[in-house]
């Protein structure tokens, strides 16, 4: 049985690992072991607690960041099969089965850590690599849960599958796992994190490089992320409030120096662990960069300038619009092709095992958390809380780092926005370009081709007017702060936008709101092995809920 929860959950008496420092890459796990009978050993176990996996391509290959350039280009079978919607059959790097493995692994390392640190009495010297412990634990849980679950609902939680929440090492092959409900699975998380959060501090921490770990803020900045999905929307404000501190700006990241720098260099400076915006950097092996940042590799399924121009960077706003007239950071530093649209954040770190033969491993640098995406997701849940003045004042920090007046040949041909305020939103987001009589859908299409987005929240309500165009403008830029890094596709579900990958010469395939595909398919051996799979709907729901719903979309001045 253990072959199927990490090999099924995994790790039967996890070992101690050599590391040399947080600035290498992640080592390979030796055939041997040592016993875990100090300290020493444990905090240096902890260390591979930290998960080596990335969700992030399975998350935005689901998305609407991408887009089908045609048959004339290729495309890896995985990315096909994520963008087609279908259950993928390949367990390569990143697909459903790495993913499951890699973090349900570091829930196994955790478990070992604990349990070692429980044979050595609790002492109180350790109580930082004990909530250390639990932080990393309940965040692969989270991981794992935004994947192969659906999104938090109140309503359907005693309703909707969760994951097994292992707490202590497997010892027997044989054991038996249960998946309980999508509420046990989020309590669990919870009281791992609340757990945590009491004793950890820099005070506490045995670690040397805090950017590689769990330290207080980027601790507090994963708990108000978990507590704004998990509609907790006053613990999301006082956690982020935690990491943010009395100058929010300052938590920011300085585009000063990157005004200037080439696409290498961009991408190196965006993952510098002295930057105060970069909270903590995990280090993973994935071949998402190149398939996400390049097109080399994945020309056919991407974001295309298409998607740039109409939905995501060029898309207008009160920083502008398109490349010449835009003062928004973005607008100005995208790379890439027709077929590849792409912000050097996310580049990827080729670590080589030779140098001469030119093979090695493919690695992502990924700042999880940062002061810039933390200042949104308060924002988010000030205006869920209906506090929309403290919710623009957020979104005006934000622009007041992101836009600079752009200057030609001494002239201000975009200028940096003036402050916005709950009115001026309302105004912009209602204008004809951005309305939803503007989004509206045909059945060829099927996409909203603007900023604003038809939501269908999930167990929670969004007020029309102010509070949904307030809404409307946050999670924006959340989508264009977090491209290539997955988080679109949470929101996705959570606000049950509805949108379509179109495939040239075939019918578009929409994803409808509460779609079930949005928890992702287990891995075949897991199903195998006997832990229940996601439900899905079938082709017939589908096509019924689209003609049910399609006057929603449709004009009716249009011909159809």
């Amino acid at each position: 049985m253990i072959k199927s929860l990490v090999y099924k959950l995994g790790v039967l008496g996890v070992g101690l690992f050599a590391l040399t420092s947080c600035n290498d890459y992640l080592d390979k796990l030796p055939d041997d072991r040592a016993e875990l009978n100090s300290k020493e050993k444990i905090t240096q176990l902890l260390l591979e607690a930290y998960p080596s996996v990335t969700n992030n391509l399975i998350h935005e290959m689901l998305s609407d960041n991408v887009d089908d350039n045609g048959r004339s280009y290729s495309s890896p079978i995985l990315c096909e099969e994520l963008y087609r919607f279908k259950d993928p059959t390949e367990e390569s790097s990143d697909s459903p089965y790495d993913v499951w493995e890699g973090f349900y692994r570091s829930v196994a390392v955790c478990n070992q850590a604990l349990d070692a640190i429980n044979e050595l009495g609790n002492p109180s010297s350790m109580i930082g690599d004990v909530a250390e412990a639990k932080i990393v634990r309940a965040y692969s849980m989270f991981q794992l849960a935004n994947t192969f679950c659906m999104a938090w609902d109140p309503t359907k939680a005693d309703e909707y599958p969760g994951l097994p929440y292992p707490l202590i090492p497997e010892q027997d092959i044989n054991t038996h796992y249960e998946r309980g409900t999508l509420r046990q699975l989020y309590e669990a998380i919870n009281k791992d994190i609340e757990e945590a959060l009491a004793n950890i501090n820099e005070a506490n921490a045995r670690y040397k490089q805090p950017k590689y770990h769990f330290n207080t803020k980027a601790a507090y900045a994963f708990a108000a992320r978990f507590n704004l999905y998990y509609m907790q929307y006053d613990k999301a404000v006082k956690y982020a409030s935690e990491v943010l501190g009395d100058n929010p700006a300052a938590m920011l990241r300085d585009y000063e120096p990157y005004r200037n720098l080439g696409r290498q260099d961009f991408g190196n400076q965006w993952i510098r662990s002295d930057q105060d915006c970069n909270l903590i950097l995990i280090n993973s092996y994935t071949r998402s960069c190149r398939y996400l940042a390049s097109s080399g590799s994945n020309a056919r399924f991407n974001h295309n300038q298409t998607m740039a121009s109409y939905e995501t960077y060029w898309v207008e706003g009160p920083w502008g619009n398109g490349s010449s007239k835009n003062s928004i950071i973005y607008a100005n530093k995208l790379y890439g092709t027709d077929q590849c649209v792409a912000y050097p954040s996310y580049d990827e770190q080729f670590e080589y095992s030779d140098k001469v033969a030119g093979i090695g491993y493919a690695h992502a640098v990924d700042p999880v958390f940062t002061g810039d995406l933390t200042i949104l997701e308060r924002a988010e849940a000030y205006a869920l809380l209906g506090q929309l003045n403290n919710a623009v004042n957020d979104i005006n920090t934000w622009l007041s780092t992101h836009c600079k007046d752009k200057v030609e040949d001494g002239t201000i041909v975009a200028p940096a926005p003036a402050p916005l305020t709950v009115a001026s939103i309302t105004s912009f987001i209602a204008d004809s370009k951005n309305g939803l009589d503007y989004a509206k859908r045909t059945p060829d299409s099927w996409r909203d081709r603007s900023m604003r987005k038809h939501m269908h929240p999930q167990g929670f309500t969004v007020a029309a007017g102010d509070m949904e165009n307030v809404l409307q403008m946050i999670l924006h830029l959340k989508r264009i702060e977090s491209q290539c890094h997955g988080l679109r596709f949470m929101d996705l579900k959570r606000y049950g936008i509805e949108f379509t990958h179109l495939v040239k010469g075939e019918d578009p395939l929409v994803f409808i709101a509460g779609d079930l595909r949005g928890a992702v398919q287990l891995p075949n051996t897991v199903i195998t092995a006997g832990l229940p799979g996601n439900a899905r709907m079938t082709k017939e729901q589908i096509d019924a809920y689209i003609e049910s719903t399609k006057s929603e979309y449709i004009n009716p001045d249009d011909d159809e």
